[in-house]
């Protein structure tokens, strides 16, 4: 998570005011914001955390950020009270540039995205269901870890947005949407 925000910096090097809206019950997404608070600090970039605990609060959030208020959006790995699709509107509506942790968000009109592979994570989990359905016993299954991580970025957005990327960044990128 920490290297999310790290590419995010990178993509906008002048971004000093970032936006983390998330929902206080998920562990993952208090442990996000620990991470991100972290290395908020280290990139010298002031992390606005927001908890969300209903649908309207979200809304009200969204609704309420300004551009000069907020440089840009990174988005939790949750989809508590639909915060990535509202971080999507916001994007959009109000040109706030947005970091997203899986593509699906990007080649809906999101900025960038950074975290594993999705469909090599799917399919991990099938093999290994496939395999229990076989007859073994889960217990003699070793843990897997999906390792790929893409990062990904739509150069129509960026430059809808007035953002212009560095190529040292886009030549990092797994997939650039042109």
């Amino acid at each position: 998570d920490s290297k999310r925000l790290e590419i995010f910096k990178e993509l906008i090097p002048g971004i000093t005011r970032v936006l983390f809206p998330y929902d206080p019950s998920e562990v993952l997404a208090v442990a996000q914001a620990k991470v991100y608070r972290e290395s908020a600090r280290r990139l010298k970039i002031m992390l606005i955390e927001k908890t969300v605990v209903s649908q309207k609060e979200a809304q009200a959030i969204f609704d309420g950020i300004r551009k000069n208020e907020v440089h840009g959006i990174v988005v939790p790995r949750s989809l508590s009270f639909n915060i990535p699709g509202l971080a999507l509107e916001a994007m959009s509506r109000q040109r706030i540039p947005t970091m997203f942790f899986g593509p699906w968000y990007v080649d809906q009109g999101g900025l960038a995205s950074y975290g594993p592979d999705f469909y090599k994570s799917g399919r991990q989990a099938a093999r290994l269901v496939d395999k229990i359905l076989k007859g073994t016993n889960p217990r003699e299954i070793p843990v897997e870890v999906n390792n790929n991580i893409e990062f990904v970025v739509n150069l129509k957005v960026a430059t809808a947005l007035g953002i212009k990327i560095v190529p040292e960044v886009l030549y990092r990128a797994t997939r650039v949407i042109r």
